[in-house]
């Protein structure tokens, strides 16, 4: 058996004309073969808010929030708990002392994170699916 390497054109002749054609399809002379190929075609919409990371609180974290909580429950004001959590040495998130504005800023905090996370974060909303169509494209 003989065979063509993929380099060497293969000659094909057609009625009077011959044409040298290449193994991807296109004739020297500039022009192509035509084809046509259907499509199936359609968009899919989607939502979702659970893209972010969410670290969520460390065990420390939690315990401060508990503790905030539970002398804001006995009611001791702001001030207070910030005197009394610098004095047992605890020190915020960051290594800070504690001040009124911060012990307020972790109970506002956690609630409006607890909120996002139930209401917002976990939220479903449907997928939309459009019309399909199907569609011819002609390639050249």
């Amino acid at each position: 058996m003989n065979f063509l390497p993929l380099e060497m054109p293969v000659i094909f002749a057609k009625g009077e004309q011959s044409n040298l054609l290449y193994r991807y399809g296109m004739n020297l002379d500039g022009t192509f073969f035509t084809s046509t190929i259907p499509h199936l075609e359609f968009s899919i919409q989607f939502q979702t808010n659970s893209l972010i990371y969410d670290k969520g609180y460390s065990i420390r974290q939690q315990m401060i929030y508990c503790l905030i909580l539970l002398m804001k429950e006995e009611g001791l004001g702001y001030r207070r708990i910030s005197r009394k959590l610098n004095q047992w040495g605890i020190k915020t998130h960051r290594g800070c002392e504690w001040f009124n504005t911060s012990v307020s800023s972790v109970l506002k905090r956690k609630d409006e994170r607890d909120d996002l996370v139930n209401n917002i974060r976990n939220k479903h909303y449907p997928s939309k699916v459009s019309k399909m169509e199907l569609k011819y494209y002609t390639f050249d």
